[in-house]
């Protein structure tokens, strides 16, 4: 018999007389093994599922976090209602982005307000051209903008549920959503109801996102010191704040401002909270201020 074999044989017959003398005990845990390795694996799943990991909230059937008070997106009117062939000589760069949307900037446009509700396509699409043309912007500033009839439109590109940067606050364009309202709205000029109820409603969705109470202060830093804080430095901030708080403005006019209380109560109550709120929270510091 060759070597090999005979080595073979005793070798097999010697794991054959110690699986015999295996304890009970043993055989009992050697047994459990599988299940002990699949409870291992749920502990490790569970604990990787507390970091912010993209892949497994990219696997089919993965549930996403929510926020706690979030708003039902409102209808809004694509770019492409708006933006015509007159823009084929522009090229648009890549839209750039933020981690999320914490602050609403409300904005007019300093347009005429007499206008047909069908014409405001042509109205944004004339904004897009002086921005884009004279002006050299790479897009239109704002991420939204609000006819006098309540209707929705989308701005700047990158995808309306996206924190887009926008190019709408001197300073204060990183982290926030700019929302144009399309006319003037100086002292003692009306506020249509439907204007002001769809930035409402707006706004309750996009800072839902992200479960920012309306009603409620933040915190934006100054990109550059043409804001009226100095770049760099911290500025404490209404969530739904004026054109004129970031920047020296006589935007959003006198009789919008009046109606931003209006514009964050009810977005708050979209979102589902109570209507007894937090009162504004974070007031401008002067210290920030440039000189």
């Amino acid at each position: 018999m060759p070597v090999f074999t005979r080595v073979f044989r005793r070798s097999r017959g010697a794991r054959q007389r110690r699986a015999v003398r295996i304890p009970g005990t043993v055989r009992v845990l050697l047994g459990c093994l599988p299940g002990l390795a699949a409870l291992l694996a749920l502990v490790l799943c569970a604990r990787g599922a507390e970091r912010p990991v993209s892949v497994r909230l990219a696997q089919p059937g993965a549930v996403r976090p929510q926020a706690a008070h979030q708003a039902v997106r409102p209808r809004i009117v694509p770019r492409s209602a708006w933006l015509d062939r007159t823009a084929a000589g522009h090229t648009q760069p890549p839209p750039r982005y933020d981690d999320k949307v914490v602050a609403v900037f409300v904005h007019h446009t300093d347009s005429p307000n007499q206008y047909a509700c069908t014409d405001a396509p042509r109205i944004i699409r004339g904004l897009y051209a002086g921005q884009t043309g004279p002006r050299a912007w790479d897009d239109i500033g704002y991420n939204f903008l609000v006819d006098r009839c309540g209707t929705i439109y989308e701005g700047r590109a990158g995808g309306v549920d996206r924190p887009v940067t926008g190019a709408h606050t001197q300073g204060f364009n990183h982290r926030s959503t700019g929302i144009a309202a399309l006319g003037t709205f100086t002292a003692g000029v009306p506020v249509p109801q439907a204007m002001t109820d769809a930035i409402a409603a707006l706004t309750a969705w996009k800072l839902g996102l992200a479960d920012i109470d309306p009603r409620s202060g933040t915190r934006l830093v100054s990109s550059n010191g043409l804001s009226r804080y100095k770049a760099g430095s911290t500025a404490a901030l209404p969530a739904v704040a004026g054109h004129n708080e970031g920047f020296r403005t006589s935007c959003p006019g006198a009789a919008l401002t009046a109606r931003l209380p209006e514009i964050r109560r009810t977005a708050a109550r979209l979102q589902g909270r109570a209507a007894a709120g937090p009162a504004r929270t974070a007031t401008p510091q002067a210290a920030h201020r440039t000189p």
